[in-house]
């Protein structure tokens, strides 16, 4: 894996429908879509997160999933999860402020002082980034330096994988495929917040491998920034 200056190498990795959705409806868990996964996909989805020193995922996402973020399916070691929640409100019984692994919690300069208190009685880390909103680059290059992450795996739903694409910080794509069409105009899909007026603004990509995994189709990118 490339060693990147200042920054972790960063994976997306996420299921989708055939027409590009990550959920049934807007605001319900993807969870719902996972349980049709192949059992093969399952695993190979824990054996990347145990490849990886992080994993993140918006507040959004744990909100709505409550996911656990660890490797369960796999032989590997919890990657440190970290979960971008700028006002510090990310529900205190959220299973990723558990004990299972490491958690860092990302907020910005404004978070209330209270709400930050009571993570850090949780035993999470509270790592500020940015002044209002999060700073994405600021937070890859404090997850380099303090942390030690190296790489970074995003499970993250269309916000974050917008912000992360927007400040050029993903390096490779990897897609679960699922064989169904769900529709909805405002069903989430896989990046949201984009509203591109030239071909030249679309991200692209670079199509380096495909394969299949039990019934699933999984094809990995590299992103090829203009």
């Amino acid at each position: 894996m490339e060693k990147r200056i200042n920054r972790p190498h960063v994976l997306i990795m996420s299921e989708m429908t055939v027409d590009g959705k990550l959920t049934l409806w807007k605001g319900a868990s993807s969870k719902i879509l996972m349980q049709f996964m192949d059992p093969e996909t399952e695993i190979l989805l824990h054996k990347t997160r145990a490849e990886y020193d992080a994993i993140m995922v918006g507040s959004n996402t744990i909100r709505i999933d409550n996911s656990m973020l660890t490797v369960r399916h796999a032989k590997g070691s919890n990657p440190i999860r970290v979960i971008p929640n700028r006002g510090a409100d990310i529900p205190l019984d959220s299973n990723v402020l558990g004990p299972d692994a490491q958690t860092v919690i990302t907020v910005s300069e404004e978070a209330p002082q209270e709400r930050v208190a009571a993570l850090l009685k949780k035993g999470v880390d509270v790592l500020v980034a940015g002044k209002k909103e999060i700073d994405f680059s600021l937070l890859m290059t404090l997850l380099y330096d303090k942390y030690h992450v190296r790489s970074l795996m995003v499970e993250g739903g269309p916000t974050l994988n917008y912000y992360m694409l927007k400040n050029r910080l993903v390096d490779e794509l990897r897609l679960i495929h699922l064989p169904f069409i769900v529709g909805g105009a405002d069903t989430p899909s896989l990046v949201g917040g984009m509203h591109i007026r030239s071909v030249e603004e679309m991200f692209h990509l670079s199509l380096k491998n495909h394969y299949m995994c039990g019934k699933n189709l999984i094809t990995e990118y590299d992103i090829l920034y203009q």
